[in-house]
């Protein structure tokens, strides 16, 4: 959800034999360990940390213009968070709570994510067409891919050997091969495709449809949309289970998150969040599932187990993107 898009203007086959995937500040480390998230806030400049245990916000980042999406490397020592409105991503080293490196990427990057095996970071660049890629190594960019109109929702193949990106102005999800650096396809899904999840297996590929109020199911063997599943207003953030039996879907205009069966391919329950629902994250556990609420400055914690909202944490200004990891070793 960049800055310049509102709210109600807010997608190589791969081998599926293969098995699942394998306000108070305190000083970095002080708290006891536990489970973190992080939270980008578009207004205030600043990335919340969440301990969640706590239930509180231990620590907050300043960080670039317009902070939208954020995304941790496997190991969970580096946050990457892209500025929508300074055209950047900030690199923040999660054992000190600081900015390491600042890299220029294309106009007004939305989404970002880290491949499975944390060699490269790829910025879908919304007002450029464009999904940059930086080198974990290097911290620079490598690589400037072109992929359609507004692209925003990425995802990578458990292989990662290839990107998923939601193509919002063509109601489409494009298809990139990481090693060419080329766009080899195009899957036809709803209207303003937003975000995607992959299931564990890397089989099937969900899409939230912004505009036609559904979630697309791609089979990402044939690459075609197999299934649309109606879903609540608006659809944003979504998520998949580790053992991939539910996708959870922020649906942005009905303040709710919807949960989807993997195996009915049908909404078994609907959670009350706060206003604005937009980012998700499904913790590694699959125990919780962590929603930003955009316009109540607050994260909202989903109990799986019950489908409901266990805690709500207030956190940063217009809160965005969300990541989620285990306390760093």
């Amino acid at each position: 959800m960049t800055r310049n898009l509102d709210l109600a203007g807010r997608t190589a086959a791969v081998l599926c034999a293969a098995a699942a995937l394998t306000g108070l500040t305190t000083a970095p480390g002080s708290e006891r360990p536990g489970r973190f998230v992080y939270v980008a806030n578009l207004h205030s400049d600043t990335v919340s940390v969440v301990d969640t245990r706590a239930g509180t916000a231990v620590d907050s980042i300043p960080v670039g213009d317009g902070p939208d999406s954020a995304a941790l490397g496997p190991d969970g020592s580096r946050l990457y968070v892209t500025e929508s409105a300074a055209d950047t991503v900030s690199v923040i080293d999660t054992r000190t709570r600081t900015v390491v490196k600042t890299v220029g990427v294309g106009h007004e990057p939305s989404r970002v994510t880290v491949s499975p095996d944390n060699k490269n970071v790829y910025v879908a660049n919304v007002g450029a067409g464009t999904v940059s890629v930086i080198s974990t190594r290097t911290l620079a960019v490598t690589d400037t891919i072109a992929v359609g109109d507004a692209p925003l929702g990425l995802a990578v193949t458990p292989d990662s050997r290839t990107l998923y990106v939601a193509t919002a102005g063509a109601d489409s999800v494009s298809v990139v091969d990481t090693g060419s650096g080329t766009v080899t396809g195009a899957v036809p899904v709803g209207g303003g495709p937003t975000a995607l999840a992959l299931t564990p297996d890397g089989c099937h590929l969900y899409v939230s449809n912004l505009d036609s109020d559904d979630v697309s199911v791609v089979d990402t063997r044939t690459r075609t949309e197999t299934d649309r599943i109606p879903v609540g207003d608006q659809p944003a953030g979504i998520g998949v289970l580790p053992d991939g039996s539910r996708v959870y879907v922020a649906d942005v205009g009905s303040d709710d998150v919807s949960v989807i069966s993997t195996r009915s391919r049908t909404v078994t329950d609907t959670v009350a969040v706060g206003d604005g629902p937009n980012g998700l994250a499904v913790a590694p556990d699959g125990r919780t599932v962590h929603v930003s609420n955009f316009d109540a400055d607050t994260l909202s914690v989903i109990d799986t187990g019950t489908a409901r909202t266990a805690a709500t944490i207030r956190v940063g200004d217009g809160p965005t993107g969300v990541a989620v990891q285990t306390a760093p070793r």
